[in-house]
């Protein structure tokens, strides 16, 4: 009883901390990341480990600038999390701008559905958002259920207040079904590290072994629905640019895991060219893999339609 009482506290003060405006809450975002960064040390032994492993070209200087970089930005995510609670339609539409949409819009106006690879990278949340308000089709972004059912169903209710439909992992395929007469756009967080229980491929990201779950890969190879990727890029403080690029066009033609390490890639090339952005508080290389299974991954290229 307390637990749940201190939740619904806990989501009543996001509530009204989100009605705040976005300058008040920037300023709070550099104060909390003197705590998180200087006094709490939040995570900052995964960070600085991930940081070592994935750039062993770098020196501790340079990694240690990746590190502050990160955190500063870390802390306005989180504050800008809170905002969705109650950002506008208007507000939302200037700080999230897309790029090649008509390459998406061919397809839904031609009833037919499209998968979208995302990442942990830069305002993935916003950029979710405002999918619905940006293109034409149904959209289903796959999401994990949070453990905490009051956070979960709050989460749930900001996602969908712009025209998206959430879809739990374990449901992905039975929408996929229900839905397969209309144009839809199903979104997977595709650099997320699998369970043990679900089908993963293993390869090499960011000089450490990694295994990418194969979701995207076996639903576009079944479907023959194309592939794209949502290229987030940090404008400024509270901006961002995606460019919806095209992994892959016509899954059927491809050989197994292609799909897969050409997202993979892709991901690993634009998190080297700025990494502040990427989510590196996240545990991604928690599972290690059989020697035998690790892929050697191959350069990077768009592949053919």
């Amino acid at each position: 009883m307390m637990q749940n009482a201190l939740s619904r506290f806990g989501v009543f003060s996001l509530r009204i901390l989100s009605r705040m405006p976005l300058g008040f809450l920037y300023l709070l975002a550099d104060f909390f990341y003197v705590l998180v960064y200087h006094i709490f040390g939040y995570r900052k032994k995964v960070v600085r480990e991930n940081l070592l492993n994935s750039f062993p070209e770098k020196d501790l200087r340079e990694i240690v600038a990746i590190e502050k970089k990160f955190f500063r930005y870390l802390t306005c995510l989180i504050v800008e999390v809170v905002k969705m609670n109650s950002i506008s339609t208007k507000e939302l539409q200037k700080r999230v701008r897309f790029k090649n949409t008509d390459l998406v819009e061919a397809y839904l106006k031609n009833n037919e559905s499209v998968l979208f690879c995302s990442s942990h990278y830069g305002n993935y949340e916003w950029v979710c958002m405002g999918i619905g308000m940006a293109f034409s089709g149904e959209h289903y972004p796959i999401y994990k259920p949070l453990s905490n059912v009051f956070f979960d169903e709050w989460f749930i209710k900001m996602r969908s207040r712009y025209g998206n439909d959430m879809v739990s992992m374990r449901q992905t395929i039975r929408t996929i079904q229900s839905t397969k007469d209309r144009p839809t756009m199903f979104t997977f967080g595709s650099d997320q590290s699998p369970s043990k229980d679900d089908t993963k491929y293993w390869t090499m990201l960011l000089n450490q072994p990694a295994a990418i779950q194969m979701g995207v890969e076996k639903i576009a190879m079944k479907t023959n629905r194309p592939v794209f990727y949502l290229k987030t890029s940090y404008v400024k403080r509270g901006y961002y640019e995606v460019d919806c690029v095209p992994i892959c066009l016509s899954p059927k033609e491809t050989a197994e895991f292609e799909i897969t390490e050409a997202h993979t890639r892709f991901l690993e090339d634009f998190i080297k060219e700025e990494p502040a952005y990427w989510l590196w508080s996240h545990r991604r290389w928690k599972h290690k893999p059989p020697a035998e299974q690790i892929q050697t991954a191959p350069s990077q290229e768009v592949l053919p339609a």
